[in-house]
């Protein structure tokens, strides 16, 4: 198994190399497909990112989402030490500053905190995948430290986790640790990969893996599989 800092670096070149058209077709596809998905429909919370670094662009599916009249949220990096995430509830003409890592955020002055246990549904940026819905991030944990509650919670999980990728970024298999956060489901511009509720549950309990499925049907027939 390739090593996880190689892997990174990999896929993090394969995913700058899209063309930006090709981007923006990636993210509009994605958002049809995604937007019919129950985790989706029923979600009245709903956080995501801005994306960076070649990342898909979640915000075709979150002009969706407030058509609809939820409610969306970005993150905030926590100060030091904690290297945590809050989440601040932004809107269409919401003014974002960029934090040290260059990403644009909400104003903390502008916006109520929220903690991501109040959220339904989270939209998490990868730099890869593998069938069974592991996640590789940036390396910097800050996702996996903000989530790491639901490792342990038996009941009450929430939010329901969605990755979101370009279908390039998917490989055979990536090597997991104890800390990792397991997702609900990977959506990219061609499926939704989607892992069982029983094996997710079971994977964040004990840090073991389960088995997903890929899907070209409709994505609500995916949530159960």
């Amino acid at each position: 198994m390739i090593p996880r800092p190689k892997l990174r670096r990999v896929l993090r070149v394969r995913r700058n190399a899209i063309a930006p058209r090709q981007r923006g077709q990636h993210a509009k596809a994605l958002a049809r497909r995604l937007g019919r998905h129950p985790l989706f429909v029923r979600a009245r919370r709903v956080g995501a990112y801005c994306s960076n670094d070649g990342e898909i662009d979640p915000a075709p599916l979150l002009s969706a989402a407030r058509a609809r009249h939820k409610r969306v949220f970005l993150p905030v990096l926590r100060a030091h030490p904690y290297q945590k995430l809050w989440f601040v509830e932004v809107r269409q003409d919401s003014r974002l500053t960029r934090n040290r890592f260059g990403i644009p955020e909400p104003n903390l002055r502008r916006g109520r905190i929220r903690l991501p246990w109040a959220l339904d549904l989270l939209l998490v940026p990868l730099v890869g995948f593998d069938p069974d819905c592991n996640r590789l991030g940036m390396g910097g944990g800050f996702y996996d430290r903000t989530l790491a509650y639901l490792r342990i919670r038996r009941c009450w999980q929430r939010p329901r986790l969605i990755g979101l990728a370009h279908e390039c970024q998917r490989v055979e298999a990536i090597d997991t640790g104890p800390w990792d956060v397991p997702l609900d489901g990977v959506a990219t511009e061609k499926r939704i990969w989607s892992r069982g509720p029983s094996k997710s549950t079971a994977h964040r309990r004990t840090g073991g893996t389960g088995t997903a499925r890929s899907t070209s049907a409709t994505p609500d027939q995916v949530e159960h599989q």
